[in-house]
């Protein structure tokens, strides 16, 4: 007999196989983006707020964790109400439980379908998945909800239950996300360990406003020049690993190729998403007209990266 494991990883291959999801997945990613774009700056704004990009890390796993825990108070509420003689303070419990879930349900839903958004082939279809299967328990939960207001509390109990079902399916389908997709994980590759500076490429190589590929100790690295300074930031998108060599600036920002995250070259921070995490950040300095680098401390400030006409040694 094949574990549970096993057969829950065949499951999640027969889903991220079925190619006809496709079709529905582009029409809402289109809708999503159109209405997204419809609101103009405010739409740009709001996207950043649902990823996670001012915190500087994903939105969307720390929301999940409110329905889930919700809904698990609220089955356990609801346990002691069928045990107990005088259900009625668990029954109020359980209900305002059973809210708090689905406020919090809805917040993830919007940040996951925002992130969702930018997945792609397999990651998508399973991602589809997810969120359908956490929407159907959302739709439960709001019944149950509305049930145990109109006094109907078994049927309520039912909804919930079924309803805690499909969210830990769910869940387990935003697992495989995660750690098979690496959705939601930072991609930029880390600085190697401390070195001295070296010498990466002439300074007179470096054209200005465009992004520039070099090697630190077996590491990519992308140099720009913006308004003559010079900045050097990890070579791939901390989003889904794109070769930020390929990007380009605007308006001093570094901009992902994929799907246009922008960053300040100058901190590595993050501006817009669907980026969260920053881009590994490295000290610059010019010598003898080659450009110098090394990977930044990581107890130092993030600030204006120094010029290399002001930082002759």
């Amino acid at each position: 007999m094949r574990d549970v494991k096993t057969i829950a990883d065949a499951v999640v291959d027969a889903i991220e196989g079925q190619r006809w999801l496709d079709a529905p997945g582009y029409k809402l990613e289109h809708g999503l983006a159109l209405a997204f774009t419809t609101l103009g700056a405010r739409g740009r704004g709001l996207q950043d707020v649902l990823h996670g990009t001012p915190l500087g890390h994903p939105l969307h796993p720390t929301l999940t964790d409110v329905p889930l825990g919700a809904w698990t108070a609220a089955l356990i509420l609801d346990a002691l109400d069928v045990l107990s003689p005088r259900p009625e303070g668990w029954r109020q419990a359980a209900q305002l439980a059973v809210g708090v879930g689905v406020m919090g349900g809805m917040g993830a839903a919007l940040t996951g379908l925002t992130d969702w958004q930018y997945t792609h082939d397999k990651a998508r279809r399973s991602g589809l998945v997810h969120g359908l299967l956490n929407s159907a328990a959302l739709g439960l939960n709001v019944l149950s909800w509305r049930a145990r207001g109109h006094g109907e509390h078994a049927r309520a109990r039912r909804a919930s239950a079924l309803g805690y079902c499909l969210v830990l399916a769910g869940g387990y389908l935003g697992g495989k996300l995660v750690f098979r997709h690496r959705i939601g994980v930072d991609h930029s590759q880390q600085a190697p360990s401390p070195h001295g500076f070296i010498a990466v490429l002439p300074e007179a190589d470096l054209a200005e406003d465009t992004p520039h590929e070099v090697h630190y100790a077996g590491a990519t690295v992308v140099l720009t020049r913006h308004d003559g300074h010079i900045a050097a930031v990890g070579g791939l998108c901390s989003h889904l690993g794109a070769p930020m060599s390929q990007g380009w600036l605007y308006r001093g920002q570094l901009v992902c190729p994929w799907h246009g995250s922008r960053f300040d070259p100058r901190t590595g921070c993050a501006v817009t998403g669907p980026a969260t995490a920053p881009l590994t950040r490295y000290e610059i300095r010019a010598a003898a007209g080659q450009i110098e680098l090394r990977p930044a401390a990581p107890s130092s400030t993030p600030g204006q990266p120094t010029s290399p006409a002001g930082a002759r040694q």
